[in-house]
Parts: C-alpha cells; structure tokens; sequence
C-alpha cells in the first residue's frame, strides 16, 4: 500500500505569463531523447560477421521480397547439384524459416534497446470544471522524474540485453550449422549403407535359392535349408531398416535445409575421406575460450544483472516520483499556475524484497557464469578426444580390417576355384566383407559427427549424445557355415 504526498505551488498571474522555462526545458529533453534511433541492419551486421569468421558462410536475415527472392535464386543454383556438406550448410544458414523466425527477436530486443534511450512522454491532463456562473478548466502536464533520473542505466542494461541477444542468435546460426553438418553426413552414410545392404541382400537370395534347389535333390538336410532361408529373411529385414534410417535421415535434412520438395536435395554417393591429421588439444582449447559465444554471453547477463541491482539499491525507497505544472483558468478568478512533485512514502514497502531478488539473481548468473566455464572446458576436451577416437577408430577399420577382409576374401576365392570349399563358404565369406564394408562405413560418418561437434563446442555447447548406429547384424552370420 502506498500513499501518495502532493507538494503545490500555485502563483496567481495573467495568463499571458506562461511558465515557458519549464515547458522549454520538458520539450527540449523529449527532443534529445527522440534522437535515439535504429541502425540500419537492426544489429544484424555482428551476426553476419561473426558467422563469417567462424565457420566461413553467408546468412542473410530475409526482411523484404528482394531479399527473399536473391536468397531463393541461390538455394536453386546449390540445389542444382548433388549438394556437398559446405552447400548444404549454406542452404540451411539461407533458407531455413525457424532461423528467420528466430533472427526477428533481434528487431524486438533492439525496439526495447531505442525505447529505453528515449525520454518518457509527457503527460497531459484538461479538466472543466463549473460553480454557479463560474467555469474553470483545468491543465495539467506530469513527467516520471524517476525514468528520467535512472534513464542512462537502463539504456545501459538494454543495450547489453540486446548485445546478448545477438550473441545468443549468432549461437543458434552456428548450431544450425553444425546440425545441417550432421545431418548431411548421415544422410550420405545411410544411402551408402543401404548400397551395401542391397549388395548383402543378393547375396542372401543367391545363398538361399541355391540351399532350396539342393534340399529338392536331396543334397542338403532341411535344417541347413532353414538356416540359409533365417539368415535371408534376417538381412531383408535389415535391409528394411536401413532403408527407414535412409528416408528418416534425409526428410532430417530437408527439413533442416527449408526445402519443401524432398526429391530436389541429391546428394553424392560417399562420404569425404578421413584427414590426415588433427589439431593438438592445446590449440584447439585456446581457441574455444577466446570465441565460446556462450562465455561472452553469460558475461554480458552478469554484467546486465549488476547495473540492474545497482537500480534497484537506488531506486529501493522511491519507485514512483512524478514532477507535474497545473495551469488553470477561469472566467471569474485569475489563473492559477503551479507545479506539483508527487511521489510514494515507503511506509509498508520499504523495497527489500526487490533488492534481495536482485541480488539472489546477480548471485546466479556469477554461478552460472562459472559453471559454463567449467562446462566449456570439459566439453571442448570430451569433443576432441572423442574426434581422436573416431579418427583412430576409422583409420584403423580402414587401413588394417578392410584390407585384411579382402585378402581373405581373395584367398576364399582361390580355394573356390580349386574347389576345396563350398559355394556357402564363398558366399558367407562375401556377407562377412560387406559387414565390415558397413562397418568403415559407419565409423567414417562417426568421425563427421565429432567434427561437427569439435567445432560447434568451439564457438558454444555441443551435442554430445551417442551415435546410434544401423547395425548389420545378419550379414556377419551365415546361415549356419
């Protein structure tokens, strides 16, 4: 509850004696405070730049039919060929509507950013008034005193809301980034598992046509039959899977490209081969805290958080005083002009509540803000081991088992020839070389993957989940040989 106390001055004067000082003095500050303004790309130039830097693609923030039609003629240009991962990224940085949602909160938090810039608007209140033959009107002009003392911190605290709006929107472009990134390695890593997977299906029905004609001359027991037919009907159901994984995947990236015809995103029949080498991990950290946006941006909420405590200290006991001018005519009595200064007396409320809220925020966001320091650390150091482990790992399926694989393989194919193992051993020894062909397969797009997620936890938290990965189960066995 608050009471309201009213200091008046009233002057009896002609009415041509108007107090012009302190209407000058109100107009001319309105006038000052009208000067803040929008800057022509509304802020998005930062995010444009930072964008750049980082990951070396353009994002265009589509604010009118111009615009929007240069962006669609340069998706069709990319979307005229089998997309590579740099294309699809840039696909996905131009076309994708959630981010053109989301870059529109930028206008929104640089409107608060101008508005808390601007003066208060005056106030002006008429009243008429009559006794007897008299008539009075009544004129009133009231201004918040306590916006316009505290104007310049919260411009302040604005501005750093909207400097950590840009940096929480340049994040989320840069996680499109590296989701588009993802998406399109496994996209490519599931059209060529279903390559190999259509290559083990052939060979199952040629494994189990053959088990069926030697079963009907009696060469083969009807238990070797079953297990023949088992291992094809195991392979065409992972051959089902594969092919779900494949049309999951690729709707995922349509999706995330913004494209509305599926058929119009190709992609190249195998994944970038492995790099030669990697970065140390010392590089790699220091670079991840000079440009973790994430940092920057639970700094800026600190900081916005301290000068909006140091508001609420100031402004504890007095959080409503308003100047006003009375200016009042009348047909029978002389003008009467003054002004008034009202404000409320804290006699229930003395703002502790306000300040012990302020406070337990400003606390939170320090916590927080060392928090994700620990956080980025760790998890710059978790993605760069798991990209040497999936490096590892792919080089070592690549360079040692495949290789391996096709020496038994050629081998296997020689004893055919001299006729010292069966038809069944030879095909078996085919489903056992297309696993592993499966296998590099995944661990290759497991290698993207933690790339991806290496330089997303460069510039902000990374997706670190397990990869689930589309096993081929059925063709390491073979029906029973």
């Amino acid at each position: 509850m608050a009471t309201t106390v009213t200091i008046e001055e009233r002057t009896m004067r002609h009415p041509s004696t108007f107090p012009h000082p302190l209407v000058l003095a109100l107009l001319a500050a309105t006038l000052l405070g009208g000067c803040a303004s929008f800057s022509p790309d509304g802020g998005f130039g930062a995010i444009e730049s930072a964008t750049r830097s980082q990951i070396q693609k353009d994002v265009v923030w589509s604010r009118d039919d111009d615009t929007r039609k240069i962006v669609e003629a340069r998706v069709d240009d990319l979307l005229a060929q089998p997309l590579s991962v740099d294309d699809a990224v840039q696909i996905a940085l131009l076309n994708n509507p959630g981010l053109q949602a989301a870059l529109n909160t930028l206008g929104i938090a640089e409107a608060d950013w101008v508005s808390a810039q601007r003066l208060p608007n005056l106030g002006f209140s008429i009243g008429r008034f009559t006794r007897g033959s008299e008539v009075e009107w009544e004129y009133g002009l009231h201004v918040s005193l306590i916006r316009l003392l505290t104007l310049p911190m919260r411009a302040d605290i604005e501005q750093r809301l909207f400097e950590q709006t840009r940096l929480d929107l340049s994040l989320e472009v840069l996680r499109l980034a590296a989701d588009a990134r993802k998406a399109w390695v496994t996209a490519v890593a599931a059209n060529e598992t279903v390559q190999v997977m259509q290559q083990a299906m052939e060979a199952a029905e040629a494994g189990a046509e053959l088990a069926r004609r030697m079963a009907e001359a009696g060469n083969w027991s009807k238990l070797k039959q079953a297990r023949e037919h088992a291992f094809y009907a195991d392979t065409a159901l992972a051959l089902a899977r594969a092919e779900q994984a494949r049309m999951q995947a690729h709707e995922r990236l349509v999706r995330l490209l913004g494209v509305s015809d599926p058929a119009r995103v190709q992609l190249p029949a195998r994944l970038p081969d492995l790099p030669a080498t990697l970065a140390p991990l010392a590089e790699v950290e220091q670079q991840a805290m000079e440009s973790r946006l994430d940092l920057q941006m639970v700094k800026l909420q600190a900081d916005a958080l301290a000068k909006n405590l140091g508001l609420t200290r100031n402004t504890r006991v007095i959080n409503v005083l308003e100047l006003g001018f009375q200016y009042n005519t009348s047909n029978e009595e002389p003008t009467q002009r003054g002004y008034e200064i009202s404000f409320e007396l804290p006699l229930f409320d003395w703002g502790e509540s306000r300040v012990v809220a302020a406070e337990s925020r400003y606390r939170q966001a320090l916590e927080g803000a060392r928090q994700t320091a620990v956080d980025a650390r760790s998890e710059v150091r978790e993605a760069h081991a798991m990209l040497l482990s999936q490096h590892a790992v792919a080089r070592h399926v690549r360079d040692e088992i495949l290789p391996l694989k096709k020496r038994i393989s050629e081998e296997n194919l020689l004893r055919y020839n001299g006729m010292f193992i069966s038809v069944f051993e030879l095909l078996a020894d085919a489903r056992s070389q297309l696993a592993t062909v499966n296998t590099a397969i995944e661990t290759q797009r497991d290698f993207w993957h933690a790339e991806a997620d290496l330089q997303m936890a460069l510039v902000g938290k990374p997706d670190l989940r397990p990869i689930a990965s589309a096993g081929m189960a059925a063709a390491e066995g073979g029906g029973g040989h």
